[in-house]
């Protein structure tokens, strides 16, 4: 049974999710590659995308243990694959969640030639880290870890729901360089966060004043949670509260995504962009828990009375829970607090070759301008997001090319936290004004998906006017 319970969390990772889109990044066919890089190069004349299809998005992963770990076919016991791999994680492990449905997407070319783009989109994110510590004693118990320090402070969690609403605007600076930013603002409907947490566990033999064997100490703990949305809905819950939140009726936030692109010659393009350079401020419905101190157990003397008095009971459990209460109070407060987004950044290189393409024709012209592009290319790329134990990086090496006027694809290879070996790929596709793009990464595991570290899954439908 506790395996199970124990692993609950590792069950979820065919629907447990990262934020690195590092298909999507950069492929231009696809307007919604400047969600991910505001200064992208952008060949259409306008687009809207299909509401509520445009962009439905999965991705992420766990970074030490897959479903397969835990409950594929094997003769080891279920209950010792568990113990191993908690001996195996370490406290930099981590639990990944991130969802987001995008509501709206339009974007359109100015006279001039400033491309402005906006929308609306959900998403969801969550992360906890391993806490090794918490699990051994959970699993193993502290018989054998006399004298060893637990450490409270491997508890570190997030998460988030909320709505975005952006605005941006792109520009080609001259037939190099283009540049973009785009403004954020955030309405959460609900968020958590325990992080910066401190103090230990400790069993340890007593001295002579002892009433037992052994003393349980909690020293120097400090452990918060911070809460937003969540009080109010817990005593009475409704979906139109969220829906209310989702339209500015909760806590608000601000945030900018800028980038650019830039062409060092015909053949080589660099790009980078830093998102969500922003925070949300929390002043409503706040409702946060501190417990702070320290506690020693030594033992529950136990009192036998003497049969002549008949029976009785003694709350010993409830004076216990009364004297913990009282030496490590947990604190409720209201006050607001601001958390700061997870700042990610990308950045790449490529180089072109093969045919020119652009608009409906083929050529043999070196103009690189008028969306005129070669038909193939090879590059790095670079992700990473900052985290409560710090940044999470990847690194992808890709191939695109355009298959067809109407098909054009790309392949990548990344390593990231969770496997060295995610292949991705992805196909965008214009048929007539109708745009349609699916990318998906670790595809190797797709024929059992259960030994996948990580899953992702990006679609959406949109319409395209070209250049002209």
């Amino acid at each position: 049974m506790r395996s199970t319970i124990f692993f609950l969390l590792a069950f979820g990772l065919t629907t447990a999710f990262g934020q690195n889109k590092q298909v999507l990044y950069g492929f231009d066919e696809i307007p919604q590659s400047l969600l991910l890089n505001p200064g992208t190069k952008v060949p259409q004349k306008s687009h809207f995308g299909i509401p509520l299809l445009s962009q439905i998005h999965f991705n992420g992963g766990a970074s030490g243990v897959s479903v397969y770990d835990i409950f594929g076919n094997s003769n080891v016991d279920i209950s010792t694959r568990v113990r191993d791999k908690i001996f195996e994680m370490t406290n930099k492990d981590f639990f990944t969640v991130t969802q987001q449905l995008e509501i709206l997407n339009f974007g359109w070319r100015a006279k001039n030639e400033i491309y402005f783009s906006g929308g609306v989109y959900q998403e969801f994110d969550f992360i906890s880290y391993f806490p090794k510590d918490l699990a051994l004693l959970a699993w193993e118990g502290n018989r054998d870890y006399i004298g060893y320090e637990f450490d409270l402070g491997e508890l570190s969690t997030t998460g988030d729901l909320l709505t975005v609403y952006h605005f941006g605007a792109n520009k080609a600076i001259n037939n190099r360089l283009t540049v973009g930013a785009r403004v954020k603002l955030y309405s959460s409907m609900l968020s958590y966060r325990s992080t910066n947490n401190k103090g230990t566990f400790v069993t340890e033999l007593g001295d002579e004043n002892s009433v037992n064997i052994y003393e349980h100490r909690v020293q120097d703990a400090d452990v918060s949670v911070e809460t937003s949305g969540i009080a109010s809905l817990t005593d009475d819950f409704s979906a139109g509260k969220l829906v209310g939140r989702a339209f500015f009726g909760g806590n608000l936030g601000v945030g900018l995504d800028v980038g650019a692109t830039y062409d060092i010659t015909d053949r080589i393009t660099a790009s980078a962009s830093v998102l969500d350079f922003g925070a949300i401020f929390h002043t409503k419905d706040t409702e946060n828990y501190r417990a702070t101190g320290s506690y020693t157990l030594d033992g529950i003397e136990l009192i036998f009375p003497p049969l002549s008095e008949g029976e009785s009971t003694f709350p010993y459990y409830d004076d216990l829970e009364d004297e913990v209460e009282r030496e490590i109070p947990v604190d409720t407060l209201t006050n607001s607090y601001t958390q700061l987004r997870p700042l990610q950044t990308y950045a790449s290189v490529k180089y072109s070759f093969g045919k020119m393409v652009g608009g409906s024709k083929e050529c043999d012209c070196r103009n690189m301008g008028g969306g005129v592009e070669r038909a193939q290319a090879v590059g790095l790329q670079f992700y990473s997001i900052f985290r409560p134990k710090g940044p999470q990086m990847a690194g992808t090496l890709f191939y695109y090319r355009r298959l067809f006027e109407f098909l054009s694809a790309k392949a990548t290879y990344t390593i990231d936290p969770y496997t060295y070996s995610n292949v991705g790929l992805g196909l965008a596709t214009d048929l007539g004004k109708f745009n349609f793009y699916i990318a998906a990464d670790n595809i190797l595991n797709y024929g059992n998906i259960a030994k996948a570290k990580s899953v992702s899954l990006q679609l959406g439908f949109n319409i395209k006017v070209d250049q002209e």
